[in-house]
């Protein structure tokens, strides 16, 4: 086992002052591969400090330079990707492939981050009274936080820190303690690209940690992705102590398909939607919905394709899916797939059968498939975030609309068909932020926002896109006369009169 995973604090590894710790596991084996530190309020406090003190140099450095570090940064991640998706793969326990799609969708963030300087020019306008003139400035904010979750351990992180650097504010990030050391090869990598020292500090840790962050006065910005509750918990901290916030909850993807999709094409999106990474994504599809009479076909097609798929350590070459992050988690989801066949939702496909020779000790549970699924059923209701599918039918697309729309989450959905009018239909009357036609996984590219409606997000703003230029600047507005004999000034004694610039 590898020693301790430190923090990165003022552009150097640095020593926990907390003495707890916890254990960093391949998923794959069951093993302690490494440790990492737990930060207390006195770790936060100097990662914060560090921030504060290098934010000055930092916002006042011109947007072009802070430009170039991004793009420096992004030739780095692409010489590094290797190593980068390993990593996940170690930690998380995503396959090679998906740990490096994970590294190239951050990377196209930074990749927009390096444009931020054009994103900040504001607007002005001449002349809007006699003799002044008027304009706009987006401005950094100070000290911003992200708070990541462990299914996406570079993407994620790289939604918020390129364009909060890049806006000319400075960072510390908390990444979850089950897959910390992409994190900190990211912050090597930063310094190499040339960002100046503190701009970005690294402290791993828990609630603890979480807390001390969202509390601390010098924190202006925190942005989260993680659960609901959290979420809601961290928006209503962070925001009743006067933090710009957005904090991105659960899922209940829906996937509707209509009679006349092509279901081949259907039941292959949708199962490598839901059984990609282990389901541990927050757009995963997890509920199906089968309109009209295709119901019967289009579960026998997922089932087939579920029960083919390679279930095996991430390293494997050709493995489709690996195991779940943790044994808790793992636990977690098989509970949920005893609870669904209790209630009385058929089973279809039952992952709670595999076992990987040579790795029983892995946390591994293959894709499940659920039918006839009803609203009122655990496995509809709670985000389960595991390879688990759940077929719900209705009849009419009005009712599929209608089904989702009920449903508390609204980040992501999509719909498959081969009718422009139901597309549309869909499109315009659904309740949820990212949609997709015949598209399962509707993750927006870097220069769209990516976020989700109803209790999915908290917060006004989403993550990366223009929205997330928005987040980490605050808008100015300078109006300016410059008095000459040219340009009479003011009529003296009409100074309390509200100015119209007419």
């Amino acid at each position: 086992m590898n020693d301790t995973i430190t923090f990165w604090i003022n552009g150097a590894r640095h020593a926990a002052r907390s003495a707890r710790t916890g254990d960093v596991t391949n998923p794959a084996t069951g093993q302690v591969v490494r440790k990492v530190a737990l930060g207390d309020a006195s770790d936060v406090d100097a990662a914060v400090r560090a921030a504060s003190a290098a934010f000055t140099d930092w916002s006042t450095t011109p947007p072009l330079r802070r430009a170039r570090v991004m793009a420096k940064f992004k030739e780095l991640i692409e010489l590094n990707r290797d190593r980068l998706a390993k990593l996940i793969t170690e930690e998380h326990g995503k396959t090679l492939p998906d740990a490096q799609g994970e590294v190239q969708r951050g990377l196209e963030v930074v990749e927009f981050a390096s444009g931020v300087p054009h994103l900040q020019k504001g607007e002005h306008a001449e002349d809007v009274g006699r003799g002044i003139d008027c304009h706009s400035r987006l401005q950094a904010i100070g000290v911003c936080a992200g708070i990541t979750p462990f299914n996406f351990p570079v993407m994620v992180p790289c939604w918020m820190f390129p364009v909060a650097i890049a806006c000319g504010n400075t960072f510390v990030l908390k990444p979850s303690e089950k897959d910390p050391s992409a994190s900190m090869l990211l912050a090597e990598l930063l310094k190499e690209a040339g960002l100046p020292d503190g701009v970005f500090n690294v402290v791993h840790g828990d609630k603890v940690a979480v807390d001390a962050l969202i509390d601390h006065p010098a924190v202006r910005a925190v942005s989260f992705v993680g659960s609901t509750p959290i979420a809601k918990y961290v928006y209503e901290t962070a925001a009743r102590g006067g933090k710009r916030v957005q904090a991105l909850g659960g899922a209940k993807n829906h996937a509707v398909v209509m009679p006349d999709a092509d279901l081949d094409f259907a039941a292959d999106a949708i199962a490598g939607a839901g059984y990609g990474s282990a389901g541990e994504r927050c757009m995963a599809i997890s509920a199906v919905v089968a309109v009209g009479g295709i119901g019967d076909e289009l579960v026998q097609k997922i089932a087939k394709i579920g029960a083919g798929y390679k279930v095996a350590p991430g390293d494997v070459p050709g493995a489709d899916m690996g195991p779940l992050v943790s044994k808790v988690h793992r636990d977690k989801v098989k509970g949920y797939v005893d609870s669904g066949e209790s209630e009385g939702a058929a089973l279809v496909l039952d992952g709670r059968r595999l076992s990987v020779e040579g790795h029983e000790q892995g946390y591994f549970l293959g894709p499940t498939l659920f039918d006839h699924v009803s609203p009122e059923m655990s496995i509809y209701r709670d985000e389960i975030f595991g390879p688990v599918l759940s077929v719900v039918r209705v009849n009419t697309l009005d009712e599929a609309i209608a089904l989702v729309n009920r449903n508390e989450f609204g980040n992501g959905t999509a719909i498959f068909t081969g009718s422009g009018g139901a597309a549309r239909k869909f499109q315009n009357e659904i309740e949820v932020g990212m949609v997709g036609v015949n598209v399962p996984i509707p993750v927006p590219m870097a220069f769209f926002s990516f976020g989700g409606w109803k209790q999915s997000l908290f917060g006004d703003l989403h993550v990366h896109g223009m929205e997330g230029v928005y987040f980490y600047t605050r808008t100015k507005v300078i109006t300016e006369r410059w008095p000459s004999s040219a340009v009479p000034t003011p009529v003296a004694g009409r100074s309390t009169v509200m100015p119209t610039h007419g």
